[in-house]
C-alpha cells in the first residue's frame, strides 16, 4: 500500500503536532489487507483509507457472554438474513425507513438521501443484513456490510426501528452479526472506530481487539 502523511490540526499548547495517515491500495492488495494494517475506508469506493483507533472482533475467540446471550434473547422473535447487495432492492420504503432513523438519531442534516443512495450502491456495501420481526413480518432493521470471503467483514451502518419493543435492538443487531460471522468461520468482524465513551459498547465482546497505532492489541 502507498502511504500519504498530511498535517492535521495541531495543539501547540501541549506540544502535539499530529499527522493524518492515509493509505491507498496497490495492485494485488484487497481491502482486507488495509483493514488488517489498521486502516478504515474513507472512500466508499474502497480506494482510500485512514489510520485510526478502530475495533475488531477476533471471531475464533468469540464466545457469547451472559450479557451477550441476554441481548440475543431479547430478539428471539427476530430473524436475520444476509443478502448480497446485488440481490437487495433499496426500495423507496427502505430509503424512507433509513432516513427517518438518521433524522431521529443525528438530525436532519446527518444523512442526506444522496448519501444514503451512495451507501447502498457503493463497493463498501457488498451485503445487507436484514432483520425481520417474525410475529408481524415487519422489517425492523438493516445493516450494511463489506464482506471479503471468510477473511473479514466490516459492520458499517445500521438502521433500525427506534420504537421497537426491543429497546436494545441496535445492540442485538451487532451481536447477531458477530455471532453469525463467528459461526460461519470468518476471521474478523470490524466495528469501526472508538474514540468516545459512547462507543465503548463495542468492547464488550470476547475476542475484542483495538489498533493502537502500531499493532492490534
Amino acid at each position: 500500500m502507498k502511504l500519504l502523511f498530511s498535517e492535521a490540526k495541531p495543539d501547540y499548547a501541549h506540544y502535539i503536532f499530529p499527522y493524518a495517515i492515509w493509505a491507498f491500495p496497490e495492485p494485488g492488495e484487497t481491502p482486507a489487507d488495509l483493514f488488517n494494517a489498521g486502516f478504515l475506508p474513507s472512500s466508499r469506493q474502497l480506494d482510500r483509507f485512514y489510520l485510526c483507533r478502530q475495533i475488531r472482533i477476533a471471531l475464533g475467540k468469540f464466545t457469547p457472554t451472559s450479557e451477550n446471550r441476554r441481548i440475543l434473547r431479547k430478539g428471539e422473535t427476530i430473524t436475520a438474513q444476509l443478502i448480497p447487495r446485488a440481490e437487495f432492492e433499496f426500495t423507496t420504503a427502505r430509503r424512507e425507513f433509513c432516513k427517518r432513523y438518521t433524522d431521529a438519531k443525528f438530525g436532519t442534516s446527518g444523512m442526506s438521501y444522496e448519501r444514503l443512495d451512495s451507501l447502498f450502491h457503493s463497493p463498501v456495501t457488498s451485503h445487507v443484513l436484514r432483520f425481520t420481526e417474525n410475529t408481524t413480518g415487519a422489517e425492523v432493521g438493516l445493516a450494511t456490510l463489506y464482506v471479503e470471503g471468510d477473511r473479514m467483514a466490516f459492520y458499517y451502518y445500521a438502521f433500525y426501528e427506534l420504537a421497537h419493543a426491543n429497546r436494545s435492538l441496535g445492540l442485538f443487531m451487532m451481536t447477531t452479526a458477530i455471532k453469525h460471522f463467528a459461526e460461519r468461520g470468518s476471521g474478523h468482524l470490524y466495528l469501526g472506530s472508538c474514540y468516545s465513551d459512547r462507543a465503548l459498547y463495542k468492547t464488550q465482546f470476547a475476542g475484542f481487539e483495538f489498533f493502537n497505532g502500531n499493532r492490534w492489541s
